[in-house]
């Protein structure tokens, strides 16, 4: 451990709050799919910040447009008009192809937190249901979904570990298994108004919906007058090798969700949420049509970081370079080819996921591999990134690959060496 290292350490042991568990190490450059701590040595990064580095590290696209925008203009509040918060607005709702208008703000949970306040509201004001025009709240989510970690976002999520410690949780949530259609009919009564589902679940261990869940998911809402909501968080924007993660499940199916929420890679490393609200005429109950998008009016939902000229400048420069690079068709072929190396591995039980969202089970002969309270994979983790190669839990057998959308083939090749001989060497 180097001196700057022991002092690192001692900052964080008495000034930071040890709210995570942090692995052995103090990164402190990057550039491009690879990173490099304090004694110099590199790493190959298919963490990428859990799905956010988009374009890698010091994109010199993204240093522009943060140089640029910066001499001219960082932050004014929402009280006025900025031109970049308008360009990236429109761009995003070319991104889904429906009309619609977008709120935002600083990260994905604040992302979930309007639409969840955008369905609260209309739950309250709207008509609707075909039970009667009586006020509705409950939204139903999955089992093994993640939202964030606001009050809201955690009583969202379908995983009790990120509900300890913390009741009374906030009411109006029901968890429902996955890619089960009959659960979600089921579970329907005079109180549900929404349904928030992530196309495919990150945190809990990329889990993709099927293109019949999704189907009937819109078709069980427009039948019950009720919300359909995609936390895209961090399966959006060029992941699967789609600007749109549930294009790339339901193919050309006519399709259309009610709001979608991102935030991770829509920066490209810079902090900036983003929620997409569909232009449809709505009744009220009291009387006369809203669209859907202009529900939440002055005084009903602010934030004063979010949609800066300085974000907005970023992401609009992220989503550009994503389109001149051809990005989404490399993100595509280069997780095609992960996926058929991936699984010659031995250990390896099954690979799942789409694109560059890729989780990688563990075979039953590493399931005794925690050690110290550590779950298999994150001893599997820790001794990865010991061999230079970043990577991310998801759950307590399955390692995430979220690399960069511009990793190459041979960046694939090395880390899929690296994760050969890291489990070759655990399991002998």
């Amino acid at each position: 451990m180097t001196a700057t290292e022991s002092v690192t350490r001692q900052l964080f042991a008495e000034f930071v709050v040890p709210n995570y568990d942090r692995y052995d190490v103090v990164l402190v450059r990057g550039q491009g799919s690879r990173v490099w701590d304090e004694d110099g040595k590199e790493y190959l990064d298919f963490g990428a910040g859990i799905a956010v580095s988009t374009l890698g590290h010091a994109h010199p696209r993204i240093i522009e447009a943060l140089d640029r925008q910066a001499r001219q203009l960082i932050h004014t509040s929402n009280l006025y008009f900025t031109r970049p918060q308008a360009e990236l607005a429109r761009k995003l709702v070319e991104i889904v192809g429906s009309p619609g208008k977008v709120f935002f703000s600083n990260s994905g949970a604040e992302a979930n937190e309007a639409v969840i306040k955008l369905a609260r509201k209309f739950g309250n004001e709207c008509a609707g249901s075909p039970s009667g025009d009586k006020p509705r709240f409950e939204i139903l989510t999955f089992y093994r979904s993640f939202h964030g970690r606001t009050m809201a976002g955690i009583s969202a999520t379908g995983q009790e570990k990120v509900k300890e410690g913390f009741a009374p949780l906030l009411a109006g949530f029901n968890h429902l298994p996955f890619n089960d259609l009959n659960a979600v009919e089921k579970a329907i009564t005079g109180q549900t108004v929404a349904i928030l589902v992530e196309p495919v679940q990150g945190e809990g261990g990329i889990y993709a919906a099927s293109r019949e869940f999704l189907l009937g998911l819109r078709s069980i809402c427009d039948r019950h007058g009720m919300l359909l909501m995609l936390d895209e968080i961090q399966c959006g924007l060029g992941r699967l090798g789609n600007w749109c993660g549930w294009k790339e499940i339901v193919g050309g199916a006519d399709f259309v969700p009610d709001t979608v929420s991102w935030a991770k890679g829509i920066g490209g490393g810079f902090p900036l949420g983003a929620t997409w609200v569909r232009k449809r005429k709505i009744q009220r109950l009291a009387g006369g049509t809203v669209d859907l998008c202009d529900l939440l009016q002055p005084g009903s939902h602010g934030t004063t970081y979010g949609g800066t000229p300085l974000a907005c400048a970023t992401s609009s420069a992220v989503l550009e370079t994503i389109e001149r690079e051809g990005l989404l068709a490399n993100a595509r072929t280069q997780g095609d080819y992960a996926k058929r190396k991936l699984a010659a591995i031995p250990g390896i039980k099954e690979v799942r996921g789409l694109g560059l969202m890729l989780g990688i089970e563990l075979g039953a002969e590493l399931g005794t591999l925690g050690a110290s309270g550590k779950t298999p994979s994150q001893a599997v983790a820790i001794e990865l990134m010991r061999n230079g190669l970043l990577a991310v839990p998801a759950g307590p057998s399955v390692i995430r690959w979220l690399p960069p959308l511009i990793v190459s083939r041979e960046e694939i090749d090395q880390a899929v060496l690296i994760l050969s001989k890291t489990l070759a060497a655990m399991v002998s």
